[in-house]
């Protein structure tokens, strides 16, 4: 099994998260029954603004299960996790914070929620209330719901940095994700299969967070753009609903000339009338261009026709004996 955190600004937290992984580097059986050991933490540089460089590296040299992965620049969670799920290599693969929120103790529960009810993916479900503060818990909760219902993602309300992944699956992903995906949505893509785990979320000590209004504001476009093409095709039924009024106000305006009741204001009504139907007609227009646009943004961001797996009884044996993972 590997964890992979991103880094971003855990000069404070980090080590205290890596001593509470370390005991799990020893063979332990999970509730289940079902053995796992984790083998590496890979922690992912993410150039953020503090020290955490110099606290990666220390603990480089005193762990040996610590490996590092060093990215050029600042790139964002999403794809420093991307590049950590590209180079572990464990059959399971735990993605987590840096900042101690997320707590080490639910890795067995993952482990076993996966195997039994045989998912790709299992994701945290939080049971208290974030200590983001209620504007930005409500954000998260709205932007998750609309993502579900509107944009055809219905998984959306389950997804957290805290998950665990099949290893096989996450390393294949990784390979095909291009700039701009969602890791979450891109994990959508590739299975149906999504189990989650209740656990608490820890307080996050007082730290301030990295994210303000406009970078959660460009995570929750990052998810509608990954989506595909639902947003797109809304802008066609934006244009059908425009162009139908039209032709029922041009209706009423013929039927209204008729019994002699026309307008008290000459030539509104057909005014109206031209201008719905025009703007329904360029909305339709733009709407099929959309669908274009949203089939080369899938290739583009390496949405694949398929992908191949492990078998999965290598994966998740059904066999009662202990099975490391």
């Amino acid at each position: 099994m590997s964890v992979v955190i991103p880094v971003y600004q855990g000069e404070r937290t980090l080590a205290s998260v890596v001593s509470e992984l370390e005991p799990l580097t020893h063979t332990s059986v999970t509730p289940g029954g079902i053995a796992y050991r984790v083998d590496e933490v890979v922690l992912v540089h993410d150039n953020g603004p503090d020290h955490s460089d110099v606290v990666m590296r220390d603990l480089a040299a005193r762990h040996p299960f610590v490996r590092i992965v060093w990215l050029s620049r600042n790139f964002g969670q999403h794809a420093a996790t991307i590049a950590g799920l590209a180079r572990a290599t464990g059959r399971w693969i735990v993605t987590m914070d840096e900042d101690g929120q997320h707590d080490p103790a639910a890795i067995p529960l993952f482990l076993d929620a996966a195997v039994q009810e045989r998912a790709g993916v299992v994701y945290a479900d939080f049971t208290n209330e974030r200590p983001h503060g209620a504007v930005r818990s409500v954000a998260s909760r709205s932007s998750k719901s609309l993502l579900g219902r509107v944009f055809d993602t219905p998984d959306a309300r389950l997804f957290q940095s805290y998950r665990l992944i099949r290893g096989d699956m996450a390393r294949k992903l990784a390979q095909f994700a291009a700039t701009g995906v969602y890791l979450d949505v891109a994990l959508s893509w590739v299975t149906n299969r999504v189990a989650t785990v209740p656990t608490r979320l820890r307080s996050d000590d007082g730290r301030v967070s990295s994210y303000t209004v406009g970078s959660l504001f460009a995570y929750f476009w990052r998810m509608v753009l990954t989506s595909g093409t639902r947003g797109l095709r809304l802008v066609s039924v934006l244009g059908g609903a425009l162009a139908a009024i039209g032709f029922l106000l041009a209706v009423y305006v013929i039927v209204a000339m008729i019994v002699g009741e026309g307008d008290s204001v000459e030539g509104w009504g057909s005014t109206m009338v031209v201008m719905l139907i025009c703007f329904g007609a360029v909305l339709v227009s733009l709407g099929v261009i959309a669908e274009y646009i949203g089939v080369s943004l899938s290739v583009s961001m390496g949405r694949p026709l398929y992908l191949v797996v492990d078998d999965p009884e290598t994966v998740m044996s059904d066999t009662p004996s202990p099975r490391t993972l």
